[in-house]
């Protein structure tokens, strides 16, 4: 057998770009569709000495079907994507004929036309050759007599089992998904389902291109975050499935899906870089995105939105240190938070609501992720640009918080401003630190805005209330005040302590008289045994009541 071509003919699939090892458990999808190339390679073809006369650059397209026929007019019976077999009997003697046979198949799509050489021809027709190599049609001619049923049964019957193979794994995936969420499974869990079974990078993003979610092989997940801004530009055209100019495109394995119900889309999956033939690619996302859109109807998570779930993941490991930040500065990009050249403000707020603290921050102008951490606490993580005044932003944040109905009394604890990215995560833990030193605090004895310096031995205490010396030290210094009858008495105590010993402003915050409140300072004493007016007394008594505090959150 001759090709006129550098590149060799082998029975192997083509090369995919790779962008990562699968997992070893990994589920790998179906061999993609019988190639020319791979027809030609076959035992039963060898035989015929196949040679290759044109179109040799073309020879790495898909076959969907083998057709056998004779008519000059073959082509308005394709559909696209067949391998012709014909002896080109009704063809001999007529150039004219031959260039229009060939043209009509370039116009059908047919993947390559295969002419048995013998009577009607007994060498390759240059009139079909030089039409051919200008349609970039592969044109192969077979120098010894073939059975053409020979051919036909054998690339029938493997494009059937590869065609049983793709639906038997789309059920599988069907079956694999509807029992996640069956079990109340998270959207994660799906994902790394979904990323098993199609053995590449999954994205999940909404329609401004933002990813929400991804499951795969680290790595290549990160590959395809990395460069997310100019796929997201360039990769999606119009009509599902499709690729705009630019790459992307399913034929190089990059497959989505439209996530939507009642006639409105609200995100897409994507598969990046699927390895497997582009049917099966499409099979797979079609029932991936079906279990998708089942999870987000059902409310899957505990009704958090997907956004709410992209947000608490990134924040999540941000805070908790377990993964780089520098690692997770694609995620962050590809999220539509801004990492170029800008200022990091970590705030953390006890007991909020997270869609109000996100509504507030759209209001405001103000670029972030917002997400409740575990313990009740919001974590909300400001991009700001180099030229903006960080405190003074983080002040107006407070302020307006606090003027909502019902946040009167919430409390705004910031870390310090962060310039590099890689700080971020101790900010995020500074704040997370700050705002327990002060959680059940009187906001009104606390500014808006509560950093590390306003905590000073209230966060010390916080850090210590877990030490069983400390809770005996609390409960011997305040025993006489722990019972319920003590409890006005304890809560006097606490405002009094806070604003520094400072009678009239106790006094006014309690809506009490002076005299009044020289009484319950007299039975806090008497309680206690102890002189307030001493300062180490005062000390002890005050640090008590914060282990006290402490150790009720």
């Amino acid at each position: 057998m001759t090709i006129s071509s550098d590149r060799p003919l082998t029975a192997q699939r083509p090369a995919a770009p790779q962008l990562a090892a699968p997992r070893p458990a990994a589920r790998r999808p179906p061999e993609p569709a019988l190639s020319v190339r791979q027809v030609l390679a076959l035992e039963r073809v060898l035989a015929g000495e196949p040679e290759v006369v044109a179109g040799a650059g073309r020879l790495d397209q898909p076959v969907r079907w083998v057709h056998v026929a004779e008519a000059a007019d073959v082509g308005v019976m394709l559909s696209g994507g067949e391998m012709v077999l014909t002896t080109g009997v009704l063809l001999a003697g007529d150039e004219e004929k031959q260039a229009e046979y060939i043209r009509s198949l370039h116009r059908a799509e047919a993947a390559a036309v295969v002419l048995g050489l013998g009577r009607a021809f007994p060498a390759p027709p240059e009139v079909m050759r030089r039409a051919a190599e200008r349609c970039g049609l592969p044109l192969v001619v077979l120098h010894r007599p073939f059975p053409f049923a020979e051919l036909t049964e054998e690339v029938q019957s493997r494009l059937v089992r590869r065609k049983y193979a793709a639906v038997s794994l789309s059920e599988a995936v069907r079956t694999a998904l509807t029992a996640l969420i069956t079990a109340g499974a998270p959207l994660q869990a799906l994902l790394d389902e979904i990323a098993q079974h199609t053995a590449c990078p999954v994205v999940v993003t909404n329609l401004a291109h933002r990813v929400l979610a991804t499951a795969g092989e680290r790595p290549a997940v990160d590959d395809v975050l990395r460069d997310w801004e100019r796929i997201a530009r360039q990769a999606w055209g119009p009509g599902p499935g499709r690729s705009g100019a630019g790459g992307g495109g399913e034929g190089d394995g990059w497959i989505r899906a439209e996530l939507g119900g009642r006639g409105e889309r609200w995100g897409r999956l994507v598969l990046c870089g699927h390895r497997g033939d582009t049917a099966t690619g499409r099979l797979l996302a079609d029932r991936a995105a079906e279990a998708l859109v089942l999870h987000r109807m059902l409310g899957g998570a505990a009704g958090r939105t997907w956004e709410e779930q992209s947000a608490l993941s990134l924040l999540t490991d941000l805070a908790g240190g377990a993964v780089p930040a520098r690692q997770l500065l694609p995620r962050a990009r590809a999220a539509g938070l801004p990492v170029n050249r800008r200022t990091f403000v970590p705030l953390a707020v006890h007991d909020a609501d997270p869609a109000e603290l996100d509504r507030l921050l759209r209001l405001l102008g103000l670029t972030g992720l917002v997400a409740e951490l575990a313990g009740g606490v919001v974590a909300v993580l400001l991009s700001l640009a180099r030229d903006q005044d960080a405190d003074a932003l983080a002040e107006h944040f407070a302020t307006r918080l606090r003027e909502a109905p019902g946040a009167a009394g919430t409390v705004v604890a910031a870390a310090g401003a962060r310039t590099a990215w890689d700080d971020v995560p101790a900010g995020l833990r500074e704040a997370r630190h700050v705002a327990d030193a002060v959680a059940g605090s009187a906001a009104r004895c606390l500014p808006a805005v509560v950093r590390l310096r306003d905590v000073h031995l209230r966060g010390l205490i916080r850090l210590l209330r877990e030490n069983p010396h400390v809770q005996s030290f609390a409960e011997r210094e305040l025993d006489g005040l722990l019972c319920d009858a003590g409890q006005d008495l304890l809560d006097v105590l606490r405002t009094y302590l806070a604003t520094g010993r400072n009678k009239s402003r106790t006094a006014r915050l309690h809506h009490v008289s002076r005299p009044a409140l020289y009484r319950r300072l007299e039975a806090i004493q008497g309680r206690l045994g102890v002189d307030l007016d001493d300062f180490e007394q005062a000390a002890s008594v005050h640090i008590a009541l914060l282990a006290h505090d402490a150790q009720q959150q």
